[in-house]
C-alpha cells in the first residue's frame, strides 16, 4: 500500500477496567478508498473507530489527520474535523423528522433573529435525497421509518457535514438487497470523490467486493492489513480466527417427526394474506423473500404482536388462541425478533432478568421473586449457549452483539418453547458466533423442537435449513425442499410476479 494516509493512529491502547479492549492498535487509511475493518465481536472494531470518533479517550497513542496530530475529547471535536460515523446502532431521534435529524446541531437560521430556517432545510434534504436517490420524504418523523431508511438517514447525515472520513460500521445490516446495492454503488460514488471511507462488516462478500485495503483485528491487536486483491475470504476468516473455519455450517443428522406448527390461512391488516404452512418436530424451516414481502409480518401474527384477521394456528393439533405475546409464551411459542436492541433486550438491565423476565410464571416466580433461584437458572443455561460474561447480573448492553444473541435464546430455551421463531439471527454478529448460533439451532431441532428462521440471506438459508418458504407482497408463494432448490429458484420466486 502507499505510505500517504488521510489517517493515521499510532499505538492506541484502550483499557476498560479489567479488560484491555485496544493493545499497540496501528491503522492507516488512504484519501480516495474503502478500507474494510474486519474482526469477530469483541475484536476492537467499533472501539477502535469510537477513540477516532471521540466517544471514547485512549490511555496512549496518537491520531494523524493529513499529517496533523489531532485530538478529541468529545464526537463534536471529530465531527469538526471532518469525521463521520454511521453507528450498528442507529443514532436518531425518533420523535424528530428526517431533515431535523439530517441538520440536528447545524440547523440553518433564516434571516429572522433566532428562526429556524425549516423550508431550506427541508429542500436541501430533499436535493440531497434527490442527487444519491433516495425516496424518503424528508418531513417524515424517523419512527415511522422502516430500520433500513432510517441507515438512510445516517448516511445522509455524514454527507451533508460534508466529512472527509466516513465509517460505517455494519451499514447494510438492515437493508434490502436493492438499498444495499445503492449503498454500494454511493460508496464507490464517495471513493472517486476522494473520500476515506472505513468499513465494518461481518458479511465478508461485501468486503471482498468493496474493499481496497483490508485490516483484521483479534483479540485487541491488528493481526493482518493489506490490499484486498491479496486477501480472499478464506484468508481473512482465518485471520479473524485464529484457525481455519471449516464446515462453517455444521452437520445435523436428525430425524423428521410429526407435525409440530401448523399456520391456516393466515392474515392480519399489516398486509399478509392467505399464509399457510407447516412444521414438523425436528425440523429447520426457512423463510427467505424481499424487505417488504411480509416475513416479519406472518411472525408478528403468530406470536399475537398484530392481530389476525383470518385463519387459526395448531400446536401439536390443538387449535392456540393467541390475542397477545403472553399467550403466545404460555402456549408454547418463543419468537427471537430481528432487532435484538428495540424489541428482544432492555439493554440497560441485568442479563439475569432479560432471560428470567418472560418466563416468571414458568419457573415459579409468578408472585414471588427468588433470587437465588434466578441467578442459579440463569447461570444453568448461559452455560448451555456458552454466553460470555463476567457476571449474569451484567448489563445487556455490556456484552458483544453476538452474546447478547445468546442470552435471548437462552431466555427461550428456559422457556422450553416447541415452537420457536428465529428473526434474523444471526445479523450483526461475526463469523464464529454464527456458527455457535447454528450448532444451537441444531441442538434444538435434536431435542424435537420445531424451528423458523427468517434471514436475508440465502447461504444461511441453505445451508441450516430443510424447507425454505418464499414470500412475496405479502403472500406465500413457494415451499422448496432445500437439497432440491437453487439460490437463483428462491430469488426468482421473491423477486417476480407470477
Amino acid at each position: 500500500m502507499e505510505n500517504t494516509a488521510t489517517l493515521r493512529m499510532e499505538q492506541i491502547l484502550k483499557i476498560f477496567g479489567p479488560v484491555t479492549a485496544l493493545k499497540d492498535v496501528t491503522f492507516s487509511a488512504r484519501p480516495g478508498t474503502v478500507h474494510a475493518l474486519c474482526g469477530e465481536n469483541g475484536a476492537g472494531k467499533s472501539t477502535l473507530m469510537k477513540v477516532l470518533a471521540g466517544v471514547h479517550i485512549p490511555e496512549q497513542g496518537k491520531i494523524y489527520l493529513d499529517d496533523q496530530e489531532v485530538q478529541f475529547s468529545n464526537p463534536g471535536q471529530a465531527i469538526d474535523a471532518g469525521i463521520s460515523m454511521l453507528y450498528q446502532e442507529l443514532d436518531l431521534a425518533d420523535h424528530m423528522t428526517v431533515y431535523e435529524n439530517v441538520f440536528l446541531g447545524r440547523e440553518m437560521m433564516s434571516s429572522v433573529p433566532f428562526v429556524i430556517d425549516r423550508v431550506g432545510m427541508i429542500r436541501q434534504t430533499k436535493e440531497l435525497c434527490d442527487k444519491y436517490g433516495f425516496d424518503i420524504d424528508p418531513e417524515a418523523v424517523i419512527s415511522s421509518l422502516t430500520t433500513g431508511q432510517c441507515q438512510i438517514v445516517e448516511l445522509l447525515k455524514a454527507i451533508m457535514r460534508q466529512a472527509k472520513i466516513i465509517v460505517m460500521d455494519e451499514p447494510t445490516s438492515s437493508l434490502s438487497e436493492g438499498e444495499a446495492h445503492r449503498l454500494f454503488e454511493i460508496v464507490n460514488q464517495l471513493r472517486t470523490q476522494g473520500l476515506t471511507i472505513i468499513y465494518i462488516s461481518h458479511r465478508l462478500e461485501e468486503v471482498n467486493m468493496l474493499a481496497d485495503d483490508i485490516s483484521v483485528l483479534r483479540d485487541g491487536q491488528v493481526v493482518a492489513t493489506g490490499l484486498a486483491s491479496e486477501m480472499d475470504i478464506d484468508v481473512i476468516v482465518k485471520h479473524m480466527v485464529g484457525r481455519e473455519l471449516k464446515d462453517f455450517y455444521p452437520s445435523r443428522d436428525v430425524l423428521i417427526g410429526d407435525i409440530c406448527f401448523e399456520a391456516d390461512s393466515l392474515a392480519s391488516e399489516q398486509g399478509i394474506n392467505d399464509i399457510s404452512f407447516n412444521v414438523r418436530r425436528g425440523e429447520i424451516v426457512g423463510m427467505a423473500g424481499l424487505v417488504g414481502a411480509g416475513r416479519t409480518e406472518v411472525a408478528n401474527a403468530i406470536f399475537g404482536i398484530n392481530p389476525l384477521i383470518a385463519g387459526g394456528i395448531k400446536l401439536d393439533g390443538k387449535e392456540l388462541r393467541i390475542k397477545r405475546p403472553a399467550d403466545a409464551i404460555r402456549q408454547g411459542i418463543a419468537y427471537l425478533t430481528e432487532d435484538r436492541k428495540r424489541s428482544g433486550l432492555c439493554t440497560n438491565l441485568p442479563c439475569s432478568w432479560n432471560m428470567t423476565m418472560p418466563n416468571y410464571e414458568r419457573i415459579g416466580m409468578k408472585n414471588l421473586l427468588q433470587l437465588r433461584k434466578e441467578q442459579q437458572l440463569c447461570a444453568d443455561f448461559g452455560s448451555k449457549v456458552s454466553v460470555k460474561w463476567s457476571h449474569p447480573d451484567a448489563p445487556a448492553d455490556s456484552l458483544s452483539g453476538g452474546n447478547q444473541q445468546k442470552v435471548l435464546i437462552g431466555r427461550w430455551l428456559m422457556a422450553d418453547s416447541e415452537f420457536i421463531i428465529f428473526d434474523e439471527p444471526t445479523r450483526g454478529i461475526d463469523v464464529g458466533a454464527k456458527k455457535e448460533v447454528y450448532s444451537l439451532l441444531n441442538e434444538l431441532a435434536s431435542q424435537g423442537k420445531a424451528i423458523l428462521v427468517i434471514s436475508s440471506e440465502l447461504p444461511e438459508l441453505f445451508g441450516i435449513c430443510d424447507r425454505i418458504l418464499i414470500m412475496r407482497r405479502g403472500h406465500l408463494v413457494g415451499d422448496l425442499a432445500t437439497d432440491q432448490a437453487t439460490p437463483e429458484q428462491v430469488m426468482h420466486l421473491a423477486a417476480v410476479e407470477a
